[in-house]
């Protein structure tokens, strides 16, 4: 009984124990549920958004898409700067590992440059997360199919296909249209000063010169926006949204490519610029200034080498000589002196005086000489055009003086922008008593007027002030603004660029303009006139003036010859004209640098600009038509 009852009393105990161990266990897997209940209500309901943006930031990536460029067109249709596909390498450094290691085996693939490679960790340096970052830009075909091939070993690393700006003529149109190329950071906090940043997401490049940078805005467009999925190695698997870029507007310009290929043609290696306008609307026809450099190095991104080269070039193919350029106008002024004579009664049309070949200021013993060292005779202000007599000018000068001389020329453009649409433009010097006082603190003297009167002295000019003066010559006085948008293209048709109208020149008599262009006519079609030899059997009518501007003084009795001169300091040879002379059409100067005579250098690239303009270019289009 008694092993009975013990034996009882154990199957009690042990009962209870598993009992104990039973509610043990229930209440952990209880709690083990209630921990998994909270936490998948956690995952599930409270946390779902926050969770679900992570994985669509790991899954989903927005992208922007650039613009297209809007493209530039001359005025015949003929494109200009176009866009062309090109591939680059970009990586998303957050999505790979040993990040440099991997750009060594690249060096190895692609031979890429310590440049590319410094330039790439400077970008990594100021990058936000997730955000491509180039590598390498303009990758051959042969550089795209072996990272394809190898793409399964550069995690993060891909390549992207976009348009680049290409110009197809190279160094021709270079001073005209400029040139874009990767934004720095100067560019942004342009952009940034614009409240544009959201216009240059995702884009690289931007205009720098020219009419790429004059007309920025036109030309660049609005960047538009992808939505894709991507894979773990950043590849696009699908596109969920996207809305399109709004591309640049394309743009046509008065520029004519027969007439500024023939025009770099003819300057051939000699430094200088020729411009051509429309007389009737101010159009520019043709803008070279020379020597010039291929823009596509720029857009490619050019190397410090090169880039120095060009900086440190003794010709100095950087400026734009055509807007930048300051020379001494020299003779080719001497038709508006004229005027300016006539217009204050200082002369008339049949005042003449005698020209022994040199001129001297009364009260003084200094002689200002002519060109012609035994002089011209008897002359009046339509031989003294014709002819280019200095000693007419000399004493025409000295009587007006400098007080009236300065706001009579301000009125051609002379000493101020042209209001051509480029950035790239000086005003020169149009020279007064104040002027001079401000730069260096001294009186004017009656010899500085004496130099102004026939173009030298302090007086300066760019080429393309030196057209639109002539341009407003030829329009007796009706002032017209260069400008070389034509219009800008659109789906529904050419929208006009339209000019500003500015008041014209007006003078005591009109008569004065027809004694100034007649003698400008005397110049190319009387045998005594300084280009009638260049000028000879023309099919068309032609006024024009020559000039020869000295580069350095020369002392009072000292000859000039050429021979004995560094080729640097030789004169500057200047033509300008207009045609036809009863109606013009077109108006031109060229400017060659050292290179002698007006006359004789000069006026033959006009001759042939001339000829093939009349001879070939309206020709063509009135068959066309």
């Amino acid at each position: 009984m008694v092993k009975k009852h013990v034996s009882i009393r154990n199957h009690s105990a042990e009962s209870a124990l598993f009992m104990r161990r039973t509610l043990v266990v229930f209440i952990a897997i209880v709690f083990a549920i209630g921990v998994l209940i909270t936490n998948l209500y956690y995952l599930q309901i409270s946390s779902f958004e926050s969770f679900q943006t992570r994985s669509n930031d790991n899954r989903i990536s927005v992208q922007t898409v650039p613009p297209n460029r809007g493209l530039i067109y001359d005025r015949n249709g003929i494109i200009l700067a176009e866009n062309r596909p090109v591939y680059s390498l970009q990586v998303i450094v957050k999505k790979t590992k040993n990040l440099k290691r991997k750009i060594n085996k690249l060096r190895n693939m692609f031979d890429l440059s310590n440049e590319e490679v410094e330039q790439f960790y400077k970008r990594n340096r100021y990058a936000r997360s997730f955000r491509p970052i180039l590598l390498r830009d303009q990758l051959s075909t042969e550089e795209v199919a072996i990272f394809t091939v190898n793409q399964h070993l550069f995690k993060g690393f891909s390549i992207k296909a976009n348009l680049k700006r290409y110009y197809p003529f190279g160094d021709a149109f270079t001073h005209v249209l400029g040139y874009i190329a990767k934004i720095n950071s100067k560019d942004l906090q342009r952009i940034e000063q614009r409240g544009d940043t959201a216009r240059y997401r995702g884009t690289y490049y931007i205009g720098k010169l020219g009419i790429e940078k004059y007309y920025e805005q036109l030309l660049h467009g609005q960047p538009g926006q992808r939505q894709v999925e991507v894979d773990s190695w950043g590849k696009v698997i699908r596109v969920l949204n996207f809305k399109p870029p709004v591309p640049g507007r394309d743009i046509k310009l008065n520029i004519d490519i027969q007439l500024q290929l023939k025009a770099q043609q003819l300057l051939g290696d000699t430094r200088g610029s020729v411009i051509v306008l429309d007389a009737r609307t101010g159009g520019v026809l043709t803008l070279v200034s020379n020597p010039s450099y291929d823009p596509n190095l720029f857009v490619q991104g050019i190397s410090n080498k090169k880039y120095n080269a060009l900086l440190s070039s003794k010709d100095r193919p950087l400026i734009n000589r055509a807007t930048q350029g300051r020379y001494p106008p020299a003779s080719t002024i001497k038709p508006q002196m004229a005027l300016l004579a006539l217009n204050t009664k200082v002369i008339t049309e049949h005042t003449k005086i005698k020209d022994p070949g040199w001129w001297i200021v009364p009260g003084s013993k200094r002689r200002f000489r002519d060109w012609k060292r035994w002089g011209h005779g008897m002359v009046d202000v339509n031989h003294a055009i014709e002819q280019s007599c200095d000693t007419f000018f000399y004493d025409a000068a000295y009587k007006i003086g400098i007080d009236r001389i300065n706001p009579f020329m301000q009125q051609f453009g002379f000493g101020d922008y042209s209001g051509l649409d480029i950035y790239e433009e000086t005003k020169a010097i149009m020279p007064s008593r104040e002027w001079k006082r401000a730069r260096f603190n001294a009186p004017w003297y009656d010899g500085d007027t004496i130099s102004v009167g026939i173009g030298q002295g302090y007086w300066t000019v760019t080429p393309i002030q030196l057209t639109q003066a002539t341009a407003i010559l030829a329009r007796k006085g009706e002032v017209i603004t260069p400008h070389i948008l034509h219009s800008i293209v659109s789906k529904s048709g050419a929208f006009n660029a339209v000019q500003e109208s500015k008041m014209p020149i007006k003078l005591q008599d009109e008569h004065y303009w027809e004694i100034a262009l007649k003698a400008m006519y005397g110049v190319t079609s009387k045998r005594t006139g300084t280009a009638h030899r260049a000028f000879a059997n023309t099919s068309y009518t032609i006024a024009g003036k020559s000039g020869t501007a000295q580069v350095i003084n020369m002392k009072e009795d000292e000859e000039y010859d050429a021979s004995k001169i560094a080729e640097r300091h030789r004169d500057n040879a200047m033509f300008v004209a207009f045609a036809p002379y009863e109606s013009p059409e077109i108006v031109a100067t060229v400017i060659l640098e050292n290179a002698g005579g007006g006359s004789s250098h000069a006026a033959p690239i006009i001759r042939a600009l001339f000829d093939e303009y009349f001879d070939k270019i309206k020709v063509q289009r009135l068959e066309d038509f």
